[in-house]
């Protein structure tokens, strides 16, 4: 049992237990490429969370890891056969609900730890801090904590180099031989503006790729994506360790 991990403890052990900061993983469920599973973001960021939230306990972090939510924005992707879809009005009732349940128990610090590309919880924050001032909301993206070229020798950004690899570290019987994988070449807009990200439009995910990936995973090895996961446990770990310790009343300086 760890005490750190809401669905893992029990009431006993919480009841009289001071608790600074929730973590709410939020995941995805879509395919990635030919050779990794559907639950890929589910895998990556339910470790990460655990991983993180023990480090930062053992420092004296009193932290708890809430259920992961399975499921991810996938508006451009609902032609791809079991790609489940979470609309973002959805995703704000539900963290509208869960705000509501934390507050109400004087926790008042939360973290949405994200692991799909396709969730941006910005304007949710904004919108429910403004519902409940009490309440210090933050998101983090755990996939842009690191610098991609230090572990890797290709960039991508959906079932890649460094998602196969962390998923042959973490979990190598889920993962398919890579002479399996597609190439994950993608496609890129004919108008220059979007491809400079100063302009935005949502991609049509089979219209992009013929696999489902970007970015090509044949370099992958199980080393580099230790070598990824451990930096990223050091950086997600330390943030929970400074959002437990801070006073949210006394933030800037």
């Amino acid at each position: 049992m760890n005490p750190f991990i809401l669905a893992e403890t029990n009431l006993k052990t919480i009841k009289d237990q001071g608790i600074d900061l929730a973590i709410l993983p939020w995941r995805s469920t879509e395919a990635h490429n030919y050779h990794l599973p559907f639950s890929t973001d589910n895998i990556m960021v339910e470790k990460i969370a655990t991983e993180s939230a023990q480090s930062a306990w053992k420092e004296g972090a009193r932290v708890i890891v809430l259920p992961t939510i399975p499921f991810g924005v996938n508006t451009g992707q609902m032609d791809i056969k079991l790609n489940i879809n979470l609309n973002p009005s959805t995703q704000f009732a539900i963290l509208n609900d869960v705000v509501d349940v934390l507050n109400r128990h004087k926790i008042y610090k939360f973290l949405i730890l994200n692991g799909h590309g396709g969730n941006d919880f910005k304007q949710i924050i904004r919108e429910l801090g403004l519902k409940y001032p009490s309440m210090f909301i933050c998101g983090c993206n755990w996939y842009q904590s690191f610098n991609n070229s230090e572990f890797f020798e290709n960039s991508g950004g959906h079932a890649d180099e460094m998602e196969t690899s962390i998923m042959q570290y973490l979990v190598p019987e889920l993962v398919l031989p890579l002479n399996e994988a597609g190439a994950g070449k993608g496609k890129k807009f004919k108008i220059k503006a979007f491809n400079e990200k100063w302009a935005w439009a949502e991609r049509r995910w089979s219209q992009v790729t013929s696999d489902t990936g970007i970015g090509n995973p044949f370099k992958a090895t199980p080393e580099k994506g230790e070598k990824c996961f451990n930096e990223v446990i050091k950086k997600i770990g330390n943030l929970m360790i400074e959002l437990s310790k801070a006073d949210i009343n006394n933030m800037y300086e």
